[in-house]
């Protein structure tokens, strides 16, 4: 049978082949540390799973949802004015099952065949895949130690921005671990008001930033609702990866468009999720701000220990992962990661799958415990890589 041609466009997904090589080596009796991939080991709040539980139990809660509750909307609009201080009508949201569905489908709404959209080097493999099967040609703009790992729009091409139909922007960004300023939102928004483009924001990580920084929407920034949209994620604060669990948010003509391609698609959010969201949502968030905390100390157990260990010291401000540049000189990350799990039984991911300018760096989840992490440095340090 002859496939699609769309398929060539995607090579192997790199963590599939990672975890095939990690079951081959617990099988064969090898202790196997992975930070490769970025799932929460934390526990849910105890409220959401008993709203899941209980609307479950409801018959009327297995047929089609056809669309989003009035409840959920509204339980998303009152989080942004109660965490962020944002007002956001109801028709500036709709649920997405994840943000990996919800901009793929949105840049099926958004592009035809050969428009622009410019993402960031490096960046979340979603961010390019999503508008590569929407037909666009991808244009890059670096996240670069020289700049702190933070958009610089002042180095991206003014014809190449103008050709744009949407341009993506990750804080706290996955995987380089940085996160946004005031300072560089304001120029971003003012680069996408110059050149009539949207920004597509990905917020999945506001509540997983260290060393007393307060997270954000970036609807904060004054001029932001005009020119943007917001994936808003409950995944990692609330532990609910498996739930998808995630919102598009802001300019009401983006999220009507979007809601109109969807509905060819599917029938909406399986009601249950939907309740165990709008627990999630209007529910205290103690457990949101204390396993911040919680992550901050493994950031810390980790990339002292890499320091220590004769490693630069990694970025990781923010979000749940840290950049890591490789030790000693070394250069190609595709080859230092299947030796790292063969000499030291850890499991990273190559700093090259997530593009060309993230060779010479590997990302570490903190999906560990501190004793877990500090039992991987001390096995990167035995191994003599």
């Amino acid at each position: 049978m002859q496939f699609s041609k769309r398929l060539d466009k995607f090579g192997d997904e790199v963590f599939a082949s990672l975890n095939a090589r990690r079951r081959e080596l617990e099988a064969a009796g090898r202790e196997v540390i992975d930070l490769s991939v970025g799932t929460p080991d934390f526990e849910p709040p105890a409220h959401v799973k008993q709203a899941l539980l209980e609307s479950a139990a409801k018959s009327e809660d297995w047929r089609y949802a056809i669309a989003d509750l009035s409840e959920l909307k509204a339980a998303v609009c009152s989080y942004y004015k109660s965490r962020f201080g944002v007002d956001v009508t109801p028709d500036m949201v709709m649920s997405v099952d994840g943000t990996q569905e919800g901009m793929s489908r949105m840049a099926l709404a958004l592009v035809d065949e050969g428009d622009t959209v410019l993402v960031p080097d490096p960046c979340y493999p979603l961010f390019r895949s999503s508008a590569v099967m929407a037909g666009a040609e991808l244009a890059f703009y670096p996240l670069d130690a020289e700049h702190d790992f933070l958009p610089y729009v002042d180095g991206i091409d003014p014809e190449v921005a103008n050709r744009a139909k949407y341009m993506v922007v990750s804080l706290p960004a996955n995987p380089v671990g940085s996160v946004g300023t005031p300072e560089v939102y304001a120029q971003i928004i003012e680069f996408a008001r110059v050149h009539d483009l949207l920004i597509v924001h990905d917020n999945a990580y506001s509540d997983i930033i260290f060393d007393g920084v307060e997270g954000h929407s970036f609807f904060e920034n004054p001029g932001a609702a005009e020119v943007g949209v917001e994936f808003f994620s409950l995944s990692k604060s609330f532990n609910v990866t498996g739930a998808r669990i995630s919102f598009l948010v802001g300019r009401p003509d983006v999220v009507a468009a979007t809601y109109k391609l969807r509905s060819q698609l599917d029938y909406g959010m399986f009601l249950p999720i939907q309740h165990a969201a709008i627990a999630a949502l209007t529910g205290p968030r103690d457990s949101v701000v204390a396993q911040e905390a919680l992550y901050q100390q493994r950031r810390d157990v980790l990339c002292d220990g890499l320091e220590a260990i004769g490693w630069e010291r990694p970025n990781a401000h923010g979000s749940m992962f840290v950049w890591a540049r490789l030790p000693h000189g070394r250069t190609d990350s595709m080859a230092f990661v299947p030796e790292l799990m063969e000499k030291a039984g850890v499991i990273v991911t190559p700093g090259a799958s997530f593009g060309a300018a993230g060779e010479g760096f590997v990302r570490m989840a903190l999906v560990q415990p501190p004793e877990r992490l500090r039992a991987a440095v001390a096995a990167i340090a035995a191994s003599g890589i």
